[in-house]
């Protein structure tokens, strides 16, 4: 059954007038008709007796509004609401229809607006760029335009030009009458306040071009009229732009004779001043893009008026289409945001009637986006591109679904309800979700049920693509069936067919364990089937809610395993390497274990995982790195501030040798404090990696994260990798606070009484004091340090007694964190040298120590910015001239950060390529 139902929802106005209903043959509807107020009344109208069947009490208490009270009722009649006030003439017999549901907002803030500012907004920065950079290309254009203008009759252009401008303004306030005649006077506010906001950008813009721009761009904006004194035109035209943005802000889509004629009308005006020499063509569309923007920002910021279709709505439009309902209630939405609504009629079974609307449509754009960017098209749902393609999908889903055998609702009815909403009326289905159920619920009988509708589903190619714990509703202790198929795919392919198996397959396994998840699947499919889905165990291919239901899952197991292994350690019932090994074993993800049950049913089963991304994060981190380090280095390392004429090349040579053996000190420092063996080679090159890293990471966090992951891929469990990186922090820490110590007291002692060579150390003491008070007096501060203290330092202990049985591993560490604190010294050093600069290497060092700690407690990418502030601000309190200093602090940035990122970003690579990162 399909109709058209037509409620009377004005798209552009805040009030509806109630339409007549017909019946479905065309003629007038039998019986009375209904009142129907579109207004929310708050009280509870008591229906007319009617023949409705009888419902059990639990259905009647589950269709009362939530915390509304109840009227208990006597054995063997559901409970009757509470009676309220009833101002219904009671001289009226006509049927009243109940609707209980949340009143709708007011106003709606639409992402479809969002959307179309975000896309404005790009447009302008578009427009600028173009008039930045091609230069000839809009020069051309103006030049042929003047040339061509004194071919047209200039009479002709002035009519035009008046009519133009008198119609420009004359006809948006005609509309501004006529829907303050119609009482809609909310859009016409909302248009004022575009039109304002609009004509403020356009200043401001007018302001910009005219004082801060390029003459590129002021050259392309702006013209100077044959007629003029030398007066530039305006870039923004002061009145058009806020017509624009007042006609896009009322709305015209449902008046399509105004929106013609008001855009005739700016087209003209235009025109006119294009030929006149008034303006520009990208002067022209600028102002377009501005008052468009502007529009929808403040459409968005102050939300639309609402225009969805009420319950009261969805009733009179059931009743259109041949239904007699009687009440309504609001249903959970369905994924994707879809109303819905239970609906009992006064003769026939209860219905479920879903709603569909523009607004729902255009939510969650930016996710979808990113999706369908990252991931091949077979793992992403095809989104509809209009209404009337939603309704044909979910319908042309559920009619196969039906003719499938599998278990799922019946479609009885589609509609649409009004200009911008469809309804599907369902046949009702009593049951609860899996998501609801305990545990204990979940039985074997109602997996069988599901997978055996899922099997029916793809005999006939027809993939659900929604299979998680929100779309399997369960009929009673044996049946269940599926819901929610309008995310579906008809002729689906193989690979789509195994999605769902694998989604499926991890759905049943977050509640009841992999085991008998695995085991009801192969015991319906078939070791064949289920072992066709392990490519596709992966969190990418699996639905939002379950990724992260997975994540929980995790952390939760493993922050479990952890407080019972510090237990048990603590009362001597485990010893730290079997602690570990439990966390280890804890920290084993859900899919993990899917495969490894796949794998006890079907041992060859392929284990390569399928390749579901196009565009992997990784990747585009990457790019955004390279970009963003190519940008800065354009930006901060300047030619004129290295003086590469006054620079000392042997010196020069001198520190970038150092810099190219902090990369070897960097190795020892992380293999000394590994009691397994590693390839020396292999450890270089992730430090060198590490360099590219810090782009994006703080420095400390950036290669402690490498670090880890690099010991995990050579074969070193989680727990001692961690425990590992954070030995040799630890060590590092305390070898940092020893050489200051010691280059402070020797500087100290070369000063011969002048403390003013000695005032990086006491800069240095007060910079940890001042730190180490910050950290203790900020609550949330120190338990971050301390949460990231114990997690990093858990096990270090155990893991330096394990060293102490090979003192050359001990050495080898101890020894890699004195050299590369003494190479970027010497780097530093090398680079003051080459500039001519005269400080002892000790007072260097303690430079080095204490402001290139200071600059990294910041946390920018690399340390970019406080670093070299910090080491400019040591070494000129060290004696050193500023003239010296910033060029020498350059020189050592170039030769330790930027430099190697190109190496780095190469390791990188290669080192992923060969599954060592």
């Amino acid at each position: 059954m399909t109709g058209t139902a037509d409620v009377g929802v004005d798209k552009d106005s805040d009030e509806s007038a109630a339409a007549v209903p017909s019946a479905p043959g065309g003629g007038p509807a039998a019986g009375p008709t209904p009142e129907v107020s579109l207004i929310k009344d708050l009280t509870i109208k008591t229906p007319a007796p009617t023949e409705a069947p009888e419902e059990p009490a639990e259905a009647a208490e589950a269709a009362a509004a939530p915390g509304e009270p109840t009227v208990p009722a006597p054995a063997g009649e559901p409970p009757a609401r509470r009676p309220l006030p009833d101002y219904h003439d009671p001289l009226d017999d006509t049927p009243h229809l109940d609707v209980d549901e949340p009143l709708l907002a007011a106003r709606a803030h639409r992402p479809s607006d969002l959307i179309r500012f975000l896309a404005g907004v790009c447009g302008i920065v578009a427009v600028f760029v173009l008039a930045g950079i091609a230069t000839s290309t809009t020069t051309g254009i103006e030049q042929d335009i003047a040339t061509n203008a004194p071919h047209f009759s200039a009479v002709l252009s002035t009519i035009t030009g008046l009519l133009s401008s008198v119609a420009v303004l004359a006809v948006p306030l005609a509309f501004a009458v006529e829907r303050l005649i119609k009482r809609d006077g909310l859009r016409v506010a909302d248009g004022v306040l575009a039109s304002v906001l609009a004509y403020g950008v356009s200043l401001g813009i007018d302001w910009w071009v005219a004082e801060g721009a390029s003459d590129h761009i002021r050259d392309a904006l702006t013209r100077l009229p044959m007629d003029s004194n030398g007066t530039l035109t305006d870039p923004v035209h002061g009145y058009l732009a806020p017509v624009i943005a007042y006609m896009t802000a009322v709305g015209m889509s449902s008046r399509p004779r105004w929106r013609v004629a008001l855009w005739v009308v700016v087209v003209f005006s235009g025109i006119t001043e294009l030929l006149g020499g008034y303006t520009t063509p990208l002067s022209l569309l600028l102002t377009v893009l501005i008052g468009w923007s502007v529009a929808y920002g403040t459409l968005y910021a102050i939300g639309s008026p609402n225009i969805r279709p009420t319950g009261q709505h969805l009733m009179i439009g059931l009743r259109k289409v041949g239904f007699t309902p009687q009440s309504a209630h609001r249903a959970p939405d369905a994924p994707g945001g879809t109303r819905r609504y239970y609906v009992t009629q006064q003769s026939g079974p209860p219905l479920d009637v879903h709603i569909i609307d523009r607004e729902q449509q255009a939510s969650g754009f930016f996710y979808r986006a990113w999706r369908r960017l990252r991931l091949r098209s077979v793992a992403v749902r095809r989104s509809p591109q209009s209404l009337r393609q939603a309704l044909e999908q979910e319908a042309l889903i559920a009619y196969a679904a039906a003719a499938s055998g599998a278990r799922a609702p019946q479609l009885v009815a589609t509609s649409e309800l009004g200009p911008d909403a469809a309804i599907l009326v369902y046949g009702k289905v009593e049951g609860r979700i899996l998501d609801e159920l305990s545990d204990d619920e979940v039985t074997d009988l109602v997996m069988a049920s599901l997978w055996e509708s899922v099997a029916a589903l793809h005999e006939r190619r027809i993939a659900h693509r929604r299979l998680t714990g929100e779309s399997l509703l369960v009929v009673d202790e044996k049946t269940a069936c599926l819901v929610n198929l309008s995310g579906g795919d008809i002729a689906a392919t193989d690979l789509t067919l195994r999605i769902d198996v694998a989604q499926l397959l991890t759905t049943f396994a977050l509640r009841i364990g992999p085991e008998r998840a695995v085991a009801t699947a192969n015991a319906v499919l078939g070791a064949d089937r289920v072992a066709q889905a392990l490519p596709l165990l992966q969190p990418v291919g699996m639905s939002r809610s379950t990724r992260i239901d997975l994540t929980r899952l995790g952390k939760e197991r493993k922050a479990a395993a952890k407080a019972r292994a510090l237990e048990q350690v603590a009362a001597g019932e485990r010893t730290q390497q079997q602690a570990e090994e439990d966390i280890a074993a804890a920290g084993e993800d859900l899919l993990s274990r899917i495969r490894g049950q796949i794998l006890q049913i079907a041992p060859e089963a392929p284990m390569e995982p399928a390749k579901l991304e196009r565009l992997k994060p990784k990747s585009l981190i990457m790019v955004i790195a390279l970009t963003f380090a190519a940008y800065l280095a354009l930006t901060t390392i300047k030619p004129a501030q290295l003086k590469l004429s006054q620079m000392d090349w042997v010196w020069a040579a001198v520190a970038l040798a150092a810099a190219a053996f902090s990369y070897v000190a960097a190795a020892m420092s992380l293999t000394g404090f590994v009691p397994e063996k590693l390839p020396f080679r292999r450890t270089v090159a992730a430090q060198l990696a590490g360099s590219f890293v810090k782009l994006v990471a703080p420095a400390a966090i950036g290669g402690i994260a490498l670090n880890t992951r690099y010991l995990q891929k050579a074969g070193i469990r989680s727990g001692q990798a961690v425990a590992s990186v954070g030995a040799s922090q630890l060590a590092g820490l305390a070898g940092h606070l020893l050489l200051l110590f010691s280059f402070g007291l020797i500087t100290g002692s070369q000063t011969n009484g002048d403390l003013s060579a000695s005032r990086a150390v006491i800069i240095g003491v007060l910079t940890a004091a001042v730190l180490a008070l910050v950290v203790a007096a900020v609550a949330p501060l120190r338990r971050f340090v301390l949460g990231r203290l114990r997690s990093l330092f858990f096990g270090v202990v155990p893991r330096m007694l394990d060293l102490m049985q090979t003192p050359s591993k001990l050495v080898t560490g101890f020894g890699g964190i004195l050299l590369l604190t003494l190479s970027f010294t010497a780097c530093l050093d090398a680079s003051v040298q080459a500039f001519g600069g005269n400080v002892s290497f000790s007072a260097v060092a303690v430079v080095f120590l204490t402001a290139n700690a200071a600059g990294s407690a910041i946390p920018t990418p690399g340390g970019i910015g406080p670093v070299e502030v910090a080491l400019i601000g040591a070494l000129t309190v060290a004696d050193v001239s500023p003239a010296v200093a910033t060029p020498a602090v350059f020189l050592y940035r170039a030769l330790t950060f930027w430099l190697p990122v190109l190496p780095g970003w190469i390791s990188y690579n290669m080192l992923q390529r060969r599954g060592a990162l």
